[in-house]
């Protein structure tokens, strides 16, 4: 691991998380290449940012849970790979419904050189910290649907205002979002803007 970087968990205390790139649970339906440990890996800077955060989201009652930070430039390529593979339509109906999968960085939902492998971008969400229950967005991580982009209409009131709030709350903190997708912010003064790391997450 580069001496910039840390494991989120370990820098910013209560922070929850679920790597979901690590796990099946994903657009891609396995473990993708590079994610050899369910952790958040991220830039000291993001992690100090999100310290903030999540002091200031506790401060409205809700915690951060994190589902990606650092992303290898191997796992972007695995996305990749993936795509041009025949559609076997195991996760299509929950990550995208409405497009193919080629469309996926057409549409600006995968991108070829991603942010994430900067080290200062997360995707994340909230959850009540009184029940532990994650706050309702109108739709799920990854979900590649117009849907998940930030003022998204056929979403109910409260999905939108928790939707505001976490903006509210990574604004706030130095981060800025990304339309396209609820979910994802990244440091406004990230330390790495030009560099794209590919170590493993171990």
């Amino acid at each position: 691991m580069k001496d910039d970087f840390a494991f989120v968990d370990e820098l910013v205390s209560g922070v929850r998380w679920d790597a979901k790139y690590a796990t099946w649970d994903n657009f891609t339906g396995k473990p993708v290449d590079g994610y050899l440990a369910n952790r958040i890996l991220g830039t000291r800077a993001l992690c100090a940012a999100l310290n903030r955060a999540r002091e200031e989201a506790a401060a409205h009652g809700f915690g951060l849970l994190l589902w990606d930070g650092y992303r290898p430039q191997r796992a972007v390529d695995c996305f990749l790979r993936w795509s041009a593979q025949p559609e076997d339509g195991r996760t299509k109906l929950r990550h995208y419904p409405r497009i193919d999968k080629a469309e996926m960085f057409e549409k600006g939902y995968v991108a070829a050189k991603s942010g994430h492998s900067r080290g200062s971008t997360v995707d994340l969400t909230l959850y009540d910290l009184a029940t532990g229950e994650l706050a309702p967005m109108g739709g799920d991580h990854d979900l590649m649907d117009s849907i998940s982009h930030h003022g998204a209409k056929g979403i109910r009131s409260v999905e939108a205002r928790n939707r505001r709030r976490l903006r509210s709350v990574m604004e706030a903190c130095g981060f800025g979002s990304y339309d396209c997708e609820w979910w994802h912010y990244t440091l406004k003064d990230e330390p790495y803007p030009d560099t794209y790391f590919d170590f493993p997450i171990t």
